[in-house]
């Protein structure tokens, strides 16, 4: 018997939390729930859940602060819900570590897909496959597909499994500039419906260059084709300046 995926749901709107857990469980899941960031705390590390539904705002500990929590020893996908209109909200959450945001009020049918495309990605990962293998260096960096684990000046850095698929997809398609809205298909598992959703793109590159560059704001591997998307230079091209 295949064990089911567990989320755990986290709001503190009961009828939230009941649609949530209902949908989720006819969806074949299995579903915790938290009312509040103290409860999911306490939660997760009594569920070891496979994925997290978080909300913002919450009394007693908020979900920016749960989020930054988990991420100190988890890599575990987390989904933040927002309000709609608290754009700063969702690009703080991205930058703690959040994999994705969904706005409030929300179609729990595109949640339902969010949560797939996600799980789906994180479950290609841990069988692996014949494309994600080798051992690339350049410089100071190091980039072991096999294993899923990257490491600069010999230390291992943590990244969350979207962050590895980002930099992954980059180094595969060296040389290559590619649109936001195509990483955001090929990653998250979703087309934009507004320019907004873009931003999920860009904090997490941000975030991949803050744990991978000397000099984030003068990128070596990752680089901003403007108005387009991202690339990482032709590997054979970085290798060579690096070794002149």
């Amino acid at each position: 018997m295949v064990n089911k995926c567990k989320i755990l749901v986290v709001d503190d709107e009961a009828a939230i939390r009941q649609i949530l857990s209902t949908r989720l469980s006819m969806g074949g899941y299995d579903v915790v729930a938290a009312a509040n960031g103290q409860e999911a705390l306490k939660m997760f590390a009594e569920e070891h859940p496979d994925l997290v539904v978080l909300d913002v705002m919450m009394p007693k500990i908020d979900g920016l602060t749960v989020c930054r929590e988990l991420r100190k020893t988890s890599d575990i996908p987390i989904i933040m819900l927002t309000a709609l209109g608290e754009i700063a909200d969702r690009i703080i959450g991205l930058e703690m570590g959040a994999d994705d945001y969904i706005s409030k009020p929300f179609s729990p049918k595109e949640l339902e897909a969010r949560i797939k495309a996600i799980l789906r990605r994180t479950e290609q990962a841990a069988m692996g496959s014949d494309t994600a293998a080798g051992v690339v260096q350049l410089g100071n960096l190091q980039i072991d597909a096999n294993k899923r684990q990257v490491y600069v000046d010999g230390a291992r850095i943590r990244l969350t499994g979207i962050e590895f698929d980002l930099l992954q997809m980059l180094v595969s398609r060296s040389g290559e500039s590619i649109p936001r809205a195509d990483i955001l298909n090929e990653i998250w598992g979703y087309t934009p419906s507004r320019h907004s959703d873009l931003r999920v793109v860009d904090v997490h590159v941000s975030r991949l260059r803050s744990k991978l560059e000397d000099d984030p704001s003068n990128p070596e591997y990752i680089h901003t084709d403007r108005g387009r998307g991202y690339f990482f230079p032709k590997l054979s091209s970085l290798q060579e300046s690096m070794s002149a």
